[in-house]
């Protein structure tokens, strides 16, 4: 290769395979959301580190618990039935529903919204049946609303409920992600809280460090030691936080009250339908090193989740 130009020479060595073992992505949550993460990484030959401040026990998180009711639009199950859905319909639905009256802050939210129920219309039903999800034959109609397309709520039912609901869910993707952990594709590292995101001279999240928690064999859901062992930091090649809402801090939604929707007395005592370890502290965390948080008083259960599927899609152009 002597005579070859230097130029001619780089875009050979491009084009050659690389043997080198790119660096893990680092995803700060084992519930539903860090576990699809997980598993669509792991389809690329991306290593990840998965971390919880929770045992080995809570896998999948509150996922674990729901009805594993899936937003599915033009489905077979609905077809079946007679529902007519449609993209159109259900992009009407959900931003009647989300009311996006702010500019700055919306903008994202608006895309995402858009791209999910793209998302929902084109490639949601294949996907999880692949995975091995069934469905019941009836299509349940949550958060019905108003009845009307431009109004709150969906306008037709949408709601499939998977066969072995939310336990089910959860195992269809824990377990090709414990077998990606056979293979040295997957580190778990249960009982690990994260205290901070780790940024480089160039702004990008590529770490983190935190405590380690002593192994406490408690239930599922049920509150566990926060008894310190150890410290720790982690590198990789980037962080996606997937650490859920605040539903189980009552301070946290005491501060994020909306007083101008609900009223300037923010209630002193709390129905906690959630575990103590939904607490919310990564949004924070997330913050501090730069993460943008929007929309504070507008939900349920602030939560700093990522669309994993598509996060994934993007995460092949990093490696």
């Amino acid at each position: 290769m002597g005579n070859i130009h230097p130029l001619e020479k780089r875009k050979m060595a491009a084009a050659e395979p690389s043997t080198k073992t790119p660096d893990p992505v680092l995803i700060v949550g084992a519930g539903l959301a860090g576990l699809v993460a997980a598993f669509e990484l792991t389809q690329r030959n991306i290593p990840v580190i998965l971390l919880d401040q929770e045992g080995e026990q809570n896998l999948g998180g509150q996922a674990f618990w729901s009805l594993g009711g899936i937003f599915c639009v033009n489905s077979a199950e609905q077809r079946r039935m007679g529902i007519k859905d449609s993209r159109e319909l259900a992009r009407s639905d959900w931003f009647g529903s989300a009311r996006f009256d702010r500019a700055d802050e919306d903008h994202w939210p608006r895309k995402w919204a858009e791209a999910f129920v793209d998302f929902a219309t084109n490639e949601m039903e294949a996907y999880v049946k692949a995975r091995g999800i069934g469905f019941l034959w009836n299509v349940g109609w949550a958060e019905r609303g108003d009845g009307r397309a431009d109004g709150h709520g969906n306008s037709v039912p949408r709601f499939h409920i998977t066969w072995g609901a939310g336990p089910e869910v959860v195992r269809v993707f824990a377990e090709p992600v414990r077998e990606a952990a056979k293979k040295g594709l997957v580190e778990f590292k249960f009982r690990h809280m994260v205290d901070e995101i780790l940024v480089d001279e160039n702004g990008r999240a590529n770490g983190v460090r935190g405590r380690v928690l002593e192994q406490d064999p408690v239930e599922r859901g049920e509150k566990s030691s926060r008894k310190v062992i150890d410290e720790f930091e982690l590198r990789g090649l980037a962080v996606l936080i997937s650490s859920g809402g605040i539903g189980g801090n009552v301070e946290a939604v005491k501060k994020a009250w909306p007083v101008d929707r609900l009223g300037p007395k923010v209630p002193e005592n709390f129905v906690i339908g959630v575990p103590a370890h939904v607490d919310g502290r990564m949004i924070d965390i997330a913050e501090s090193a730069g993460a943008h948080v929007i929309n504070r008083d507008r939900s349920k259960q602030l939560s700093v989740t990522f669309s994993c599927y598509q996060c994934s899609k993007e995460m092949e152009t990093l490696v």
